[in-house]
């Protein structure tokens, strides 16, 4: 474009220094003398006027007008700090003025726009649901970080294919078959398998429209409901396991309480034997329901520990005092190892509830004549409380789940003694409660050896 307004500059000079040439040609011959002196001056005088006009047209018209052009052409390539030159003739100098204003409000909105953009894009790339945009066609268009780990696969993986390219789980076709279809919400859920593990996902498909009401795309979230299963799953087998270990005893009440109302001349010995075994039925039923509102308690949010200063010393002792009557019975021999200054900041009968829980749960598990150590040391963060025995062992496939509720490693021997599954899982839950943590070494038919970690504090936080 400067080419073409220096071009027209040039055509008008040429043409106007013609046209004067021309008129001194054809008026010189007209006049002769001084005559011929003035009419030379009075040309070449508006020649240099007219010049002047033509230059001004130039500068203030024509240049700045092909400055403005080169700016719009800027413009309209996303070249937004493009600025035309202001400072020109009042008419083109409100042009480019204008020019500016809209290059400059551009460049605010471009600016707004990334960053708009940036920021959308980290909101999408920090969620925890898989994200995946599909247009009208079916290609994907965007999928963010969580979505390619779920499905092992790279954003160029999957950018630009077909749904059913991308992915290959039967059910998400589906999904997205039905929300083309019915153009609504939609719902489901997949079972995802990758590296030996199950992924449980929920599908949430959504249409998008624009102002037309027309449809411009769906929506697919993909939430990682597996925890939710789990807990779902655990919810389902604490009901089954409550509903038979309870079960358990209330049969047995019944049916010698039935037995003993059938016959009203039962021999006395009889009778007696059958109300021992009531008697001790209702206890166990007694201690399961015990434990599982002790469990329930301790679950609760707003439980709190009754905090002060315990000497654990002294408090394993008294645990011991409590046991030893049983493990007599057992010629089981306790012996401890524990220093005599261990205070902390915790729960006295909470804590002696872990104490008591560990040492019964050794004693039932260990033979008679067996051998039960107890150890207690400081460390130099945590007091180190630990429980040995050389009893029947856990086996290791066993070991992550002795936690659990109702779970046990000798299902006959534990009911036999009382144990109603819930002592670990009470003991853990007292243990976290204190900021504490609790690990477990065992090897099937030598022994086990559990040990209680809790952090040293000697003032409330």
């Amino acid at each position: 474009m400067k080419k073409t307004s220096k071009t027209i500059f040039s055509v008008f000079v040429a043409i106007a220094t013609v046209v004067f040439a021309g008129l001194i040609f054809l008026l010189l011959p007209l006049v002769s003398g001084i005559d011929q002196l003035i009419m030379i001056v009075t040309v070449t005088a508006t020649y240099i006027v007219v010049m002047i006009l033509l230059y001004q047209i130039y500068q203030n018209y024509l240049k700045p007008t092909d400055q403005i052009k080169i700016v719009l052409q800027e413009l309209i390539k996303g070249n937004y700090s493009a600025r035309a030159y202001e400072k020109s003739h009042y008419r083109t100098d409100g042009i480019g003025y204008a020019v500016n204003e809209l290059a400059f409000n551009l460049q605010n909105l471009n600016r707004q726009d990334k960053m708009h953009s940036r920021q959308l894009r980290t909101v999408i790339e920090s969620m925890e649901s898989g994200i995946m945009l599909l247009d009208t066609k079916g290609y994907v268009q965007l999928v963010n970080r969580k979505f390619t780990d779920l499905f092992d696969k790279t954003a160029d993986e999957v950018k630009g294919k077909l749904y059913y390219q991308a992915l290959n789980q039967e059910k998400i076709h589906k999904a997205v078959q039905d929300v083309f279809l019915y153009e609504e919400k939609l719902k489901d859920s997949v079972v995802l398998k990758k590296d030996d593990y199950t992924y449980h996902l929920e599908i949430v498909a959504v249409p998008f429209f624009n102002e037309n009401k027309g449809i411009r795309g769906f929506v697919f979230v993909f939430h990682d409901i597996t925890e939710l299963k789990k807990v779902e799953q655990i919810r389902k087998d604490f009901v089954a396991n409550v509903s038979h270990e309870l079960k358990t005893p209330i049969t047995s009440i019944k049916g010698f309480a039935e037995t003993m109302l059938d016959d009203e001349l039962a021999d006395p010995k009889i009778t007696r034997q059958f109300l021992g075994i009531i008697y001790k039925e209702s206890d166990r039923l007694q201690a399961l329901i015990h434990d599982l509102l002790e469990l329930t308690n301790l679950e609760r949010e707003e439980f709190d520990l009754e905090l002060r200063q315990v000497n654990l010393s002294k408090l394993i002792e008294d645990s011991l005092a409590v046991v030893r009557g049983q493990a007599n019975k057992k010629t089981i021999e306790i012996t401890t190892h524990v220093n005599d200054d261990l205070t902390i900041l915790g729960d006295e009968s909470r804590l002696m509830q872990v104490i008591l829980n560990l040492l019964y749960n050794a004693i039932t598990y260990t033979k008679d004549e067996g051998k039960i150590k107890v150890t207690a040391k400081k460390n130099k963060r945590s007091i180190e409380i630990a429980v040995a025995d050389n009893g029947i062992g856990i086996p290791q496939n066993m070991i992550d789940r002795i936690f659990e509720r109702f779970y046990r490693v000798d299902l006959g021997r534990s009911r036999d003694m009382g144990g109603t599954g819930l002592g670990l899982a009470i003991v853990k839950h007292i243990v976290e409660a204190h900021e504490g943590s609790i690990e477990v070494d065992s090897q099937l038919g030598v022994g086990s050896t559990f040990r209680v970690y809790l952090p040293i504090k000697y003032k409330l936080n």
